[in-house]
């Protein structure tokens, strides 16, 4: 619980829409994360929020596909 806990303090931003986005995000998807999952989610948040906006919105697009899948997840919530 105190993962979860952490991670909803962590999905507080600046911006407004990734706020929203990032809490339907850990309503629909986090508990179903697995290990893999939810290390892709903590490099996500690690990055600054306009960064993590424009791959959410794909104005930005990721070489690696390493956080493909959380990524993918992010843009349906």
């Amino acid at each position: 619980m105190k993962e979860l806990e952490r991670a909803r303090w962590r999905c507080r931003r600046g911006l407004l829409e990734l706020d929203i986005v990032l809490q339907r995000f850990m309503d629909q998807h986090y508990a179903q994360l697995d290990e893999e999952g939810l290390q892709q989610f903590e490099q996500l948040l690690a990055l600054p929020d306009n960064d993590l906006w424009d791959l959410i919105t794909a104005r930005q697009v990721r070489t690696d596909n390493d956080l493909q899948p959380v990524l993918e997840l992010l843009q349906k919530s």
